[in-house]
């Protein structure tokens, strides 16, 4: 289960950031996954729960934000989903695709400090 190696890194990551902007509280994690990045959105969530256990994000949620894979067909300028498993011909004019517009996307898009107890 990789999901077990990238959630690790997403918390070390968020952690990093989180100090960088003068604090160690963080409350969520938005990540941005691609359909076609390999990652399964629950298997992320779950190993996101055991490996934030000790750590200064111990109480924090993670939030996914999940992206279609799209393509785009020169010959005839569209854009489609490409869906999975992954199907690349353009629906349109039933040309190839060799451009890829998104679902790849493995990345940190926003970290949310823990409000202040007062």
């Amino acid at each position: 289960m990789h999901e077990l190696s990238i959630a690790t890194a997403i918390i070390e990551r968020a952690g990093e950031l989180a100090r960088a902007n003068g604090t160690d509280a963080v409350a969520a994690v938005t990540v941005r996954v691609g359909e076609l990045a390999g990652v399964v959105p629950d298997a992320l969530d779950f190993a996101f729960e055991v490996a934030r256990d000790g750590t200064a994000l111990a109480d924090a949620r993670l939030v996914v934000e999940q992206v279609p894979a799209q393509a785009w067909c020169g010959p005839c300028a569209e854009e489609f989903l490409v869906g999975m498993p992954p199907f690349f011909w353009c629906p349109r004019c039933d040309h190839p695709s060799t451009e890829l517009r998104s679902g790849r996307e493995l990345q940190i898009t926003g970290i949310d400090p823990s409000p202040v107890p007062t």
